[in-house]
Protein backbone atom coordinates (compact mmCIF):
# COMPACT_ATOMS: atom_id res chain seq x y z
CA UNK A 1 0.00 0.00 0.00
CA UNK A 2 1.21 3.51 -0.58
CA UNK A 3 0.47 6.97 0.61
CA UNK A 4 0.79 6.29 4.33
CA UNK A 5 3.50 3.71 4.91
CA UNK A 6 6.12 6.41 5.29
CA UNK A 7 6.14 10.17 5.43
CA UNK A 8 9.64 10.29 3.90
CA UNK A 9 9.47 9.80 0.11
CA UNK A 10 12.62 8.25 -1.28
CA UNK A 11 13.74 6.97 2.11
CA UNK A 12 13.76 3.27 2.95
CA UNK A 13 10.93 2.29 5.32
CA UNK A 14 13.58 0.95 7.70
CA UNK A 15 15.43 4.25 7.77
CA UNK A 16 14.70 6.87 10.39
CA UNK A 17 13.00 9.86 8.77
CA UNK A 18 14.51 13.29 9.07
CA UNK A 19 12.83 16.12 10.87
CA UNK A 20 13.18 18.42 7.91
CA UNK A 21 11.36 16.14 5.49
CA UNK A 22 8.59 15.47 7.99
CA UNK A 23 8.08 19.16 8.60
CA UNK A 24 7.76 19.74 4.85
CA UNK A 25 5.00 17.13 4.83
CA UNK A 26 3.27 18.92 7.71
CA UNK A 27 3.21 22.22 5.88
CA UNK A 28 1.82 20.55 2.75
CA UNK A 29 -0.83 18.49 4.51
CA UNK A 30 -2.15 20.91 7.11
CA UNK A 31 -2.93 24.27 5.52
CA UNK A 32 -6.32 25.90 5.90
CA UNK A 33 -8.13 25.07 9.13
CA UNK A 34 -11.28 26.81 10.34
CA UNK A 35 -10.54 29.71 12.64
CA UNK A 36 -12.57 28.07 15.40
CA UNK A 37 -10.15 25.14 15.46
CA UNK A 38 -7.03 27.21 15.91
CA UNK A 39 -5.37 27.68 19.30
CA UNK A 40 -2.08 29.12 20.45
CA UNK A 41 0.90 26.74 20.54
CA UNK A 42 1.01 25.13 23.97
CA UNK A 43 3.84 25.13 26.49
CA UNK A 44 1.69 23.66 29.19
CA UNK A 45 3.09 20.42 30.54
CA UNK A 46 5.72 20.58 33.27
CA UNK A 47 8.43 18.01 32.47
CA UNK A 48 8.88 14.98 34.67
CA UNK A 49 12.06 13.47 36.02
CA UNK A 50 13.76 10.18 36.81
CA UNK A 51 15.80 9.60 39.95
CA UNK A 52 18.19 6.65 40.16
CA UNK A 53 19.25 5.30 43.58
CA UNK A 54 21.77 2.44 44.05
CA UNK A 55 20.63 -0.55 46.06
CA UNK A 56 22.87 -1.78 48.89
CA UNK A 57 23.45 -5.23 50.43
CA UNK A 58 21.12 -6.11 53.27
CA UNK A 59 22.20 -7.74 56.55
CA UNK A 60 21.03 -11.11 55.23
CA UNK A 61 24.14 -11.13 53.06
CA UNK A 62 26.16 -11.99 56.18
CA UNK A 63 23.86 -14.80 57.35
CA UNK A 64 25.27 -18.24 56.44
CA UNK A 65 23.05 -19.98 53.89
CA UNK A 66 20.91 -16.93 53.20
CA UNK A 67 20.13 -15.90 49.64
CA UNK A 68 21.79 -12.65 48.51
CA UNK A 69 19.57 -9.63 49.15
CA UNK A 70 19.84 -5.94 48.37
CA UNK A 71 17.50 -3.10 49.18
CA UNK A 72 16.88 0.51 50.10
CA UNK A 73 14.74 2.47 52.55
CA UNK A 74 14.25 6.20 51.96
CA UNK A 75 11.74 8.83 53.05
CA UNK A 76 11.41 12.54 52.30
CA UNK A 77 11.94 11.99 48.59
CA UNK A 78 10.68 14.21 45.81
CA UNK A 79 7.33 13.12 44.39
CA UNK A 80 7.27 9.99 42.23
CA UNK A 81 4.45 7.80 40.93
CA UNK A 82 6.14 4.86 39.20
CA UNK A 83 9.19 2.77 40.00
CA UNK A 84 11.27 -0.15 38.80
CA UNK A 85 14.61 -1.85 39.40
CA UNK A 86 17.34 -1.81 36.74
CA UNK A 87 20.77 -3.36 36.30
CA UNK A 88 23.77 -2.93 34.02
CA UNK A 89 23.63 -5.85 31.59
CA UNK A 90 20.44 -6.12 29.49
CA UNK A 91 21.44 -9.69 28.66
CA UNK A 92 21.27 -10.74 32.33
CA UNK A 93 18.06 -11.72 34.11
CA UNK A 94 17.08 -11.11 37.69
CA UNK A 95 16.33 -14.54 39.13
CA UNK A 96 14.61 -13.74 42.37
CA UNK A 97 11.91 -11.61 43.93
CA UNK A 98 11.48 -7.83 44.00
CA UNK A 99 9.08 -6.37 46.57
CA UNK A 100 8.33 -2.73 47.35
CA UNK A 101 6.16 -0.64 49.62
CA UNK A 102 5.71 3.10 49.26
CA UNK A 103 4.62 6.01 51.43
CA UNK A 104 1.75 8.17 50.21
CA UNK A 105 2.74 11.79 49.62
CA UNK A 106 -0.79 12.85 50.63
CA UNK A 107 -1.36 10.86 53.83
CA UNK A 108 2.06 9.61 54.90
CA UNK A 109 0.65 6.07 55.17
CA UNK A 110 2.68 3.13 53.92
CA UNK A 111 1.24 0.70 51.40
CA UNK A 112 1.45 -3.05 51.78
CA UNK A 113 4.26 -4.97 50.11
CA UNK A 114 3.81 -5.39 46.35
CA UNK A 115 5.61 -7.73 43.97
CA UNK A 116 7.30 -6.25 40.90
CA UNK A 117 7.37 -8.38 37.73
CA UNK A 118 11.04 -9.26 37.19
CA UNK A 119 11.09 -11.00 33.81
CA UNK A 120 10.64 -8.44 31.02
CA UNK A 121 13.27 -9.55 28.48
CA UNK A 122 10.35 -10.66 26.31
CA UNK A 123 9.59 -6.99 25.64
CA UNK A 124 12.03 -5.01 23.55
CA UNK A 125 13.62 -4.52 20.17
CA UNK A 126 14.52 -7.53 18.05
CA UNK A 127 18.05 -8.92 18.49
CA UNK A 128 20.57 -7.49 16.06
CA UNK A 129 18.56 -4.37 15.26
CA UNK A 130 19.92 -0.88 15.84
CA UNK A 131 17.60 -0.28 18.79
CA UNK A 132 18.38 -3.69 20.29
CA UNK A 133 22.13 -3.16 20.15
CA UNK A 134 22.76 0.33 21.52
CA UNK A 135 25.20 0.61 24.41
CA UNK A 136 22.90 2.45 26.77
CA UNK A 137 20.41 -0.45 27.06
CA UNK A 138 19.89 -1.83 30.56
CA UNK A 139 18.09 -4.76 32.10
CA UNK A 140 14.98 -3.86 34.06
CA UNK A 141 11.91 -5.12 35.85
CA UNK A 142 8.47 -4.10 34.68
CA UNK A 143 7.47 -0.64 35.90
CA UNK A 144 5.02 -0.47 38.80
CA UNK A 145 2.54 2.39 39.22
CA UNK A 146 2.34 3.36 42.91
CA UNK A 147 0.59 6.75 42.88
CA UNK A 148 2.03 9.93 44.34
CA UNK A 149 4.63 8.85 46.88
CA UNK A 150 7.53 10.35 48.81
CA UNK A 151 9.01 7.27 50.50
CA UNK A 152 10.06 3.80 49.39
CA UNK A 153 11.22 0.52 50.86
CA UNK A 154 12.52 -2.08 48.40
CA UNK A 155 14.04 -5.52 48.82
CA UNK A 156 15.52 -7.69 46.10
CA UNK A 157 16.26 -11.29 47.09
CA UNK A 158 18.09 -13.73 44.84
CA UNK A 159 16.46 -17.03 44.04
CA UNK A 160 18.21 -20.07 45.51
CA UNK A 161 18.67 -23.22 43.47
CA UNK A 162 15.60 -24.62 45.24
CA UNK A 163 13.34 -21.67 44.47
CA UNK A 164 12.60 -18.11 45.53
CA UNK A 165 12.81 -19.03 49.21
CA UNK A 166 16.54 -19.35 48.89
CA UNK A 167 16.66 -22.95 50.18
CA UNK A 168 19.51 -24.84 48.65
CA UNK A 169 18.67 -27.86 46.51
CA UNK A 170 22.07 -29.22 45.61
CA UNK A 171 23.20 -26.39 43.37
CA UNK A 172 24.60 -22.84 43.52
CA UNK A 173 22.39 -19.89 44.24
CA UNK A 174 21.49 -17.49 41.47
CA UNK A 175 23.51 -14.28 41.90
CA UNK A 176 21.87 -10.90 41.60
CA UNK A 177 22.85 -8.95 38.47
CA UNK A 178 25.40 -6.19 38.94
CA UNK A 179 24.56 -2.51 39.20
CA UNK A 180 21.12 -2.82 40.80
CA UNK A 181 19.42 0.56 41.08
CA UNK A 182 15.96 1.78 41.96
CA UNK A 183 14.39 4.10 39.40
CA UNK A 184 11.78 6.58 40.66
CA UNK A 185 9.76 8.28 37.93
CA UNK A 186 7.80 11.52 38.14
CA UNK A 187 5.61 11.89 35.02
CA UNK A 188 5.25 15.67 35.37
CA UNK A 189 2.03 17.63 35.41
CA UNK A 190 -0.81 17.17 32.96
CA UNK A 191 -0.87 19.74 30.20
CA UNK A 192 -4.61 20.36 30.56
CA UNK A 193 -5.48 19.42 26.97
CA UNK A 194 -8.53 17.46 28.13
CA UNK A 195 -7.85 14.85 25.45
CA UNK A 196 -7.22 11.92 27.76
CA UNK A 197 -9.09 10.25 30.59
CA UNK A 198 -11.80 8.96 28.27
CA UNK A 199 -13.24 12.38 27.46
CA UNK A 200 -15.13 12.51 24.17
CA UNK A 201 -14.41 16.10 23.19
CA UNK A 202 -13.29 16.95 19.68
CA UNK A 203 -9.60 17.51 18.93
CA UNK A 204 -8.19 20.99 18.96
CA UNK A 205 -5.61 21.88 16.33
CA UNK A 206 -3.18 24.60 15.42
CA UNK A 207 -3.05 26.01 11.89
CA UNK A 208 0.28 25.48 10.19
CA UNK A 209 0.70 29.20 9.57
CA UNK A 210 0.21 30.05 13.24
CA UNK A 211 2.68 27.35 14.23
CA UNK A 212 5.30 28.76 11.88
CA UNK A 213 4.77 32.27 13.25
CA UNK A 214 5.07 31.01 16.80
CA UNK A 215 8.23 29.08 15.93
CA UNK A 216 9.80 32.19 14.43
CA UNK A 217 8.82 34.20 17.49
CA UNK A 218 10.53 31.65 19.72
CA UNK A 219 13.61 31.53 17.51
CA UNK A 220 13.17 27.85 16.72
CA UNK A 221 14.86 26.80 13.50
CA UNK A 222 13.66 23.67 11.70
CA UNK A 223 16.63 21.78 10.32
CA UNK A 224 17.27 18.35 8.90
CA UNK A 225 18.73 15.92 11.42
CA UNK A 226 19.06 12.13 11.51
CA UNK A 227 20.97 11.54 14.71
CA UNK A 228 20.74 12.17 18.42
CA UNK A 229 17.89 12.93 20.78
CA UNK A 230 15.59 15.90 20.82
CA UNK A 231 17.45 17.35 23.79
CA UNK A 232 20.95 16.36 22.71
CA UNK A 233 22.77 13.27 23.95
CA UNK A 234 21.43 11.02 26.70
CA UNK A 235 23.25 13.02 29.34
CA UNK A 236 21.68 16.31 28.24
CA UNK A 237 18.03 15.64 28.97
CA UNK A 238 15.75 18.38 30.18
CA UNK A 239 15.89 18.65 33.97
CA UNK A 240 12.86 17.75 36.02
CA UNK A 241 13.12 20.56 38.56
CA UNK A 242 12.57 23.66 36.45
CA UNK A 243 10.12 26.20 37.85
CA UNK A 244 6.50 25.59 36.90
CA UNK A 245 6.09 29.14 35.60
CA UNK A 246 8.80 28.65 32.96
CA UNK A 247 8.49 25.12 31.54
CA UNK A 248 10.68 24.13 28.61
CA UNK A 249 9.02 23.71 25.22
CA UNK A 250 7.48 20.27 25.05
CA UNK A 251 4.42 20.72 22.81
CA UNK A 252 4.36 22.37 19.38
CA UNK A 253 7.47 24.51 19.63
CA UNK A 254 10.18 21.85 19.25
CA UNK A 255 11.37 20.04 16.13
CA UNK A 256 10.60 16.63 17.61
CA UNK A 257 7.04 17.69 18.50
CA UNK A 258 6.50 19.09 15.01
CA UNK A 259 7.62 15.76 13.55
CA UNK A 260 5.39 13.73 15.90
CA UNK A 261 2.30 15.79 14.99
CA UNK A 262 3.27 15.84 11.33
CA UNK A 263 3.36 12.05 11.21
CA UNK A 264 -0.42 12.05 11.75
CA UNK A 265 -1.15 14.99 9.45
CA UNK A 266 -2.35 12.66 6.67
CA UNK A 267 -5.41 11.71 8.75
CA UNK A 268 -6.00 14.57 11.19
CA UNK A 269 -5.24 18.24 11.70
CA UNK A 270 -1.68 19.15 12.56
CA UNK A 271 -1.26 19.53 16.31
CA UNK A 272 -4.44 17.61 17.19
CA UNK A 273 -4.72 16.17 20.68
CA UNK A 274 -7.13 13.52 19.40
CA UNK A 275 -7.57 11.64 16.15
CA UNK A 276 -11.39 11.72 15.98
CA UNK A 277 -13.45 8.64 15.24
CA UNK A 278 -15.02 8.17 11.81
CA UNK A 279 -18.00 6.18 10.65
CA UNK A 280 -17.50 3.29 8.27
CA UNK A 281 -18.17 5.22 5.05
CA UNK A 282 -15.75 8.01 5.97
CA UNK A 283 -13.13 5.42 6.99
CA UNK A 284 -13.44 3.61 3.67
CA UNK A 285 -13.06 6.90 1.80
CA UNK A 286 -9.99 7.73 3.87
CA UNK A 287 -8.45 4.35 3.07
CA UNK A 288 -9.01 4.91 -0.64
CA UNK A 289 -7.33 8.29 -0.37
CA UNK A 290 -4.37 6.87 1.55
CA UNK A 291 -3.97 4.12 -1.02
CA UNK A 292 -3.98 6.69 -3.77
CA UNK A 293 -6.69 4.98 -5.80
CA UNK A 294 -9.66 6.65 -7.46
CA UNK A 295 -13.20 6.24 -6.19
CA UNK A 296 -14.34 4.93 -9.57
CA UNK A 297 -11.37 2.56 -10.10
CA UNK A 298 -13.00 -0.71 -11.34
CA UNK A 299 -10.09 -2.78 -10.01
CA UNK A 300 -10.65 -1.55 -6.48
CA UNK A 301 -12.26 -4.24 -4.33
CA UNK A 302 -14.55 -3.40 -1.42
CA UNK A 303 -12.32 -2.72 1.58
CA UNK A 304 -12.71 -4.63 4.81
CA UNK A 305 -11.94 -2.07 7.46
CA UNK A 306 -13.53 -1.12 10.75
CA UNK A 307 -14.57 2.46 11.50
CA UNK A 308 -11.63 4.48 12.74
CA UNK A 309 -11.76 4.72 16.55
CA UNK A 310 -10.97 7.80 18.61
CA UNK A 311 -7.25 7.87 19.50
CA UNK A 312 -5.59 10.26 21.94
CA UNK A 313 -2.39 11.50 20.32
CA UNK A 314 1.00 11.87 21.96
CA UNK A 315 0.30 15.57 22.34
CA UNK A 316 -2.98 14.63 23.99
CA UNK A 317 -1.31 12.57 26.72
CA UNK A 318 1.54 15.05 27.13
CA UNK A 319 4.56 13.30 25.62
CA UNK A 320 7.80 15.20 26.14
CA UNK A 321 9.17 14.68 22.63
CA UNK A 322 12.67 15.76 23.68
CA UNK A 323 13.17 12.40 25.42
CA UNK A 324 12.93 10.06 22.44
CA UNK A 325 15.32 9.62 19.55
CA UNK A 326 14.68 11.72 16.49
CA UNK A 327 13.25 10.24 13.35
CA UNK A 328 10.95 7.26 12.88
CA UNK A 329 11.58 3.69 11.76
CA UNK A 330 9.01 1.85 9.65
CA UNK A 331 8.45 -1.72 8.51
CA UNK A 332 6.81 -2.76 5.25
CA UNK A 333 3.27 -3.51 6.47
CA UNK A 334 1.20 -4.60 9.45
CA UNK A 335 0.36 -8.28 9.21
CA UNK A 336 -0.44 -8.95 12.88
CA UNK A 337 -1.27 -7.27 16.18
CA UNK A 338 0.24 -8.48 19.47
CA UNK A 339 -1.76 -7.74 22.61
CA UNK A 340 0.10 -7.06 25.87
CA UNK A 341 -0.47 -5.85 29.40
CA UNK A 342 1.97 -3.39 30.95
CA UNK A 343 2.19 -5.42 34.21
CA UNK A 344 2.28 -2.05 36.02
CA UNK A 345 -0.67 -2.76 38.32
CA UNK A 346 -4.32 -1.74 38.26
CA UNK A 347 -4.24 0.88 41.02
CA UNK A 348 -4.78 3.84 38.75
CA UNK A 349 -7.86 5.81 37.77
CA UNK A 350 -8.73 6.42 34.15
CA UNK A 351 -8.09 10.14 34.74
CA UNK A 352 -4.52 9.17 35.69
CA UNK A 353 -3.93 7.14 32.52
CA UNK A 354 -2.02 9.93 30.69
CA UNK A 355 0.31 10.20 33.71
CA UNK A 356 0.82 6.43 33.70
CA UNK A 357 1.70 6.52 29.99
CA UNK A 358 4.14 9.41 30.47
CA UNK A 359 5.77 7.41 33.27
CA UNK A 360 6.09 4.24 31.17
CA UNK A 361 7.41 6.32 28.27
CA UNK A 362 10.09 7.87 30.48
CA UNK A 363 10.93 4.46 31.96
CA UNK A 364 11.33 2.85 28.53
CA UNK A 365 13.52 5.66 27.19
CA UNK A 366 15.58 7.12 30.02
CA UNK A 367 15.77 4.00 32.16
CA UNK A 368 15.83 1.07 29.72
CA UNK A 369 17.48 2.91 26.83
CA UNK A 370 14.90 2.37 24.08
CA UNK A 371 14.40 4.92 21.32
CA UNK A 372 10.78 5.59 22.35
CA UNK A 373 7.97 3.92 24.26
CA UNK A 374 7.87 0.31 23.13
CA UNK A 375 4.17 -0.10 22.32
CA UNK A 376 2.48 1.27 19.21
CA UNK A 377 -0.78 1.81 21.11
CA UNK A 378 -2.01 1.71 24.71
CA UNK A 379 -5.52 1.16 26.07
CA UNK A 380 -6.58 2.16 29.58
CA UNK A 381 -8.98 0.12 31.68
CA UNK A 382 -11.90 2.33 30.61
CA UNK A 383 -11.25 1.59 26.94
CA UNK A 384 -9.61 4.86 25.84
CA UNK A 385 -7.05 4.31 23.06
CA UNK A 386 -3.74 6.21 23.04
CA UNK A 387 -1.04 6.64 20.44
CA UNK A 388 2.18 5.00 21.59
CA UNK A 389 5.43 5.08 19.64
CA UNK A 390 5.73 8.14 17.43
CA UNK A 391 5.58 7.92 13.66
CA UNK A 392 1.90 8.02 12.76
CA UNK A 393 -1.01 5.89 13.98
CA UNK A 394 -1.92 4.80 10.43
CA UNK A 395 1.66 3.89 9.50
CA UNK A 396 3.66 0.69 9.98
CA UNK A 397 5.85 2.00 12.80
CA UNK A 398 8.48 -0.43 14.10
CA UNK A 399 7.92 -0.96 17.82
CA UNK A 400 9.75 -2.74 20.64
CA UNK A 401 7.02 -4.88 22.17
CA UNK A 402 7.38 -8.54 21.17
CA UNK A 403 11.00 -9.70 21.11
CA UNK A 404 11.58 -11.43 17.77
CA UNK A 405 8.33 -10.34 16.12
CA UNK A 406 8.35 -6.55 15.95
CA UNK A 407 8.76 -6.41 12.17
CA UNK A 408 5.47 -6.19 10.25
CA UNK A 409 3.41 -6.16 13.45
CA UNK A 410 1.85 -3.63 15.81
CA UNK A 411 1.85 -3.80 19.60
CA UNK A 412 -1.19 -2.91 21.75
CA UNK A 413 -0.68 -2.75 25.52
CA UNK A 414 -3.56 -2.66 27.97
CA UNK A 415 -2.46 -0.60 30.97
CA UNK A 416 -2.58 -2.83 34.03
CA UNK A 417 -1.97 -6.41 35.15
CA UNK A 418 -4.37 -9.09 33.94
CA UNK A 419 -3.19 -12.38 35.41
CA UNK A 420 -6.16 -12.63 37.78
CA UNK A 421 -7.99 -9.37 37.01
CA UNK A 422 -10.59 -9.53 34.25
CA UNK A 423 -10.38 -6.84 31.57
CA UNK A 424 -13.44 -4.63 31.30
CA UNK A 425 -15.82 -4.87 28.35
CA UNK A 426 -14.52 -1.43 27.35
CA UNK A 427 -11.00 -2.82 27.05
CA UNK A 428 -12.09 -5.74 24.84
CA UNK A 429 -14.18 -3.42 22.66
CA UNK A 430 -11.30 -0.96 22.32
CA UNK A 431 -8.88 -3.72 21.26
CA UNK A 432 -11.44 -4.99 18.74
CA UNK A 433 -12.15 -1.54 17.28
CA UNK A 434 -8.47 -0.62 17.08
CA UNK A 435 -7.43 -3.86 15.39
CA UNK A 436 -10.40 -3.76 12.99
CA UNK A 437 -9.20 -0.38 11.77
CA UNK A 438 -5.43 -0.80 11.96
CA UNK A 439 -5.35 -4.28 10.41
CA UNK A 440 -7.94 -3.17 7.84
CA UNK A 441 -5.54 -0.51 6.57
CA UNK A 442 -3.29 -3.36 5.47
CA UNK A 443 -5.92 -5.88 4.36
CA UNK A 444 -5.54 -8.26 7.30
CA UNK A 445 -8.42 -10.43 8.58
CA UNK A 446 -8.69 -10.34 12.42
CA UNK A 447 -9.97 -13.91 12.45
CA UNK A 448 -7.23 -15.14 10.16
CA UNK A 449 -3.69 -16.50 10.37
CA UNK A 450 -0.49 -15.05 9.01
CA UNK A 451 3.22 -15.82 8.80
CA UNK A 452 5.93 -13.78 10.50
CA UNK A 453 9.65 -14.45 10.41
CA UNK A 454 11.19 -14.78 13.85
CA UNK A 455 13.99 -12.41 14.75
CA UNK A 456 15.05 -14.76 17.55
CA UNK A 457 13.57 -15.65 20.92
CA UNK A 458 12.93 -18.47 23.37
CA UNK A 459 10.13 -20.09 21.35
CA UNK A 460 11.31 -19.78 17.76
CA UNK A 461 14.87 -19.52 16.40
CA UNK A 462 15.88 -16.62 14.23
CA UNK A 463 14.75 -17.01 10.64
CA UNK A 464 11.91 -19.47 11.31
CA UNK A 465 8.68 -18.70 9.47
CA UNK A 466 5.97 -18.91 12.15
CA UNK A 467 2.21 -19.20 11.60
CA UNK A 468 0.35 -16.99 14.08
CA UNK A 469 -3.09 -15.56 14.68
CA UNK A 470 -3.47 -12.15 13.09
CA UNK A 471 -4.49 -10.99 16.58
CA UNK A 472 -2.09 -12.76 18.92
CA UNK A 473 -1.15 -12.50 22.55
CA UNK A 474 2.43 -11.71 23.47
CA UNK A 475 2.90 -15.29 24.71
CA UNK A 476 2.20 -16.63 21.21
CA UNK A 477 5.56 -15.29 20.04
CA UNK A 478 7.59 -15.62 23.24
CA UNK A 479 7.32 -17.82 26.33
CA UNK A 480 5.94 -15.28 28.81
CA UNK A 481 2.95 -14.70 31.07
CA UNK A 482 2.05 -11.54 29.12
CA UNK A 483 -0.71 -10.45 28.46
CA UNK A 484 -2.00 -12.27 31.55
CA UNK A 485 -4.39 -15.23 31.66
CA UNK A 486 -7.59 -13.19 31.80
CA UNK A 487 -6.71 -10.80 28.96
CA UNK A 488 -5.38 -13.64 26.80
CA UNK A 489 -8.66 -15.50 27.31
CA UNK A 490 -10.55 -12.48 25.94
CA UNK A 491 -8.69 -12.39 22.61
CA UNK A 492 -11.14 -14.77 20.92
CA UNK A 493 -13.94 -12.28 21.59
CA UNK A 494 -11.76 -9.43 20.32
CA UNK A 495 -11.05 -11.32 17.08
CA UNK A 496 -14.74 -11.98 16.41
CA UNK A 497 -15.78 -8.41 17.15
CA UNK A 498 -12.96 -6.98 15.05
CA UNK A 499 -13.98 -9.11 12.09
CA UNK A 500 -17.58 -7.97 12.51
CA UNK A 501 -16.48 -4.33 12.61
CA UNK A 502 -14.65 -4.96 9.32
CA UNK A 503 -17.87 -6.28 7.75
CA UNK A 504 -16.65 -9.86 7.40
Amino acid sequence: MRGFLTSCPGVSPLTACSIGVTFAAVVALAPALPASAATAPARSAVPGSTRSLPLVPRARERVPGAAPEQGLYRTGLARFTLLGVVWDDPGSELHGRVQVRTRSAATGAWSGWQDVVTHTADHGADPGTAEGSVRRLRGATAPLWVGESDGVDVRVRAEGAGGASGKRAGGPRSPLPSGLRLELVDPGKDGGSGAGAGEAGAAEADGAGEVLEALEAEGVRVRESREGHGAGDAGERLPGNLPADDPPPTALDTEAAIAASGANADITAFGATVVPELDRKATEQELIRLQGTALDDPSRAKPYIGPRPRIVTRRGWGADESLRERGFVYTTKVKAAFVHHTASGNNYTCAQAPSVIRSIYRYHVTTMGWRDIGYNFLVDKCGTIYEGRAGGVAKAVLGAHTLGFNINSTGIAVIGTYGSAKPSSGVVTAVARLTAWKLGLYGANPRGKTYLTSGGGNLYPKGKNVRLNVISGHRDGFATECPGERLYAALGTARSRAATYQGR
